[in-house]
């Protein structure tokens, strides 16, 4: 049977740790063509630009080549072609298989019918495992350690699958959450339930300004347009946030600004040149961690 990475609870909190190790080694060192005889299929039946761009740079400093689609309207998708039916056959041709797509459990039954192992590069509202490791890669640079941090994720807690990832992978490293969300926007229940069932402390507030001064990892995101049915909702919540330089002089020295990007209007320009702002450095770490991943589904 392949082994796949569909949600990050599919990897134990030593295969967490062994990738990140990985994950330095390749930041060394990151042209390491281990992997000429390998084939990736990239395909994203959703849009991307860090993700699908950091895999495929991913997979060519690894050696293999990589085949694939980043728009469904150019496949036969559009004539009717089933999920199931085109895993099949792209399964017939690659070794490897990265998937986006804007359906919860989409990868998960991807990997059902697949002989080659699945990446799940994002599945609707529900996990980004990939996203999630370079974050915990991104978090262990920065602070050091990954055990008893502050993290205060603000935003779209409801249908941000970054953030549903991160809570269950940080849930290993004993940390302290505040989540920062209107009402609108709270993290599920299932979540506050998961956490409360592992002993792990979280508050919830409406506020941006109330955890600034006390978080390690400060987790911006953005509320997602295309997550929303009602429009109007949408316009309600859309600027909810906005992160600027002045808000950080309360800051402690260590904390760092994270955000799975891309950002509309939730951290202002200034922030940019502020030494909390680690969000760009945070996305090229994407690359690093994605060779760790690779490498550890073809062994």
């Amino acid at each position: 049977m392949s082994r796949n990475l569909i949600s990050i609870q599919d990897f134990s909190k030593e295969e967490i740790l062994e990738v990140l190790k990985m994950a330095a080694g390749f930041e060394k060192n990151p042209s390491q063509p281990i992997f000429r005889d390998k084939v990736v299929a990239s395909i994203f039946f959703e849009p991307s630009t860090r993700t699908r761009l950091s895999f495929e740079t991913a997979a060519n400093r690894l050696g293999a080549r990589v085949i694939g689609f980043s728009d469904a309207g150019n496949t036969s998708v559009t004539k009717g072609e089933t999920i199931k039916d085109t895993i099949k056959m792209v399964s017939n041709y690659a070794d490897l298989i990265v998937m986006r797509h804007p359906l919860e459990g989409s990868a998960r039954y991807a990997s059902e019918i697949s002989p080659v192992p699945v990446i799940n590069a994002g599945d609707g509202s529900n996990q980004h495992p990939s996203q999630t490791l370079l974050d915990l890669y991104s978090i262990q640079k920065t602070q050091g350690r990954l055990d008893n941090l502050f993290i205060n994720m603000v935003g779209d807690l409801k249908y941000g699958r970054t953030v549903h990832s991160l809570l269950q992978a940080m849930s290993h490293f004993n940390p302290t959450f505040l989540f920062t969300a209107p009402e609108e926007l709270k993290l599920p229940n299932e979540y506050k339930e998961y956490l409360r069932k592992r002993n792990i402390r979280f508050e919830e507030t409406r506020n941006l300004s109330d955890g600034i001064c006390q978080s390690d990892i400060l987790y911006m995101t953005r509320v997602q347009r295309e997550r929303f049915t009602d429009a109007i909702e949408y316009e309600r919540v859309k600027n909810v946030y906005s992160l600027n330089n002045s808000m950080l002089d309360g800051a402690k020295p260590n904390m760092k600004i994270l955000h799975p990007l891309p950002r509309v209007n939730e951290i202002a320009l200034d922030v940019d040149n502020s030494d909390h702002a680690y969000y760009f450095d945070q996305a090229k770490n994407g690359v690093y961690t994605r060779m760790a991943i690779i490498t550890k589904l073809f062994s």
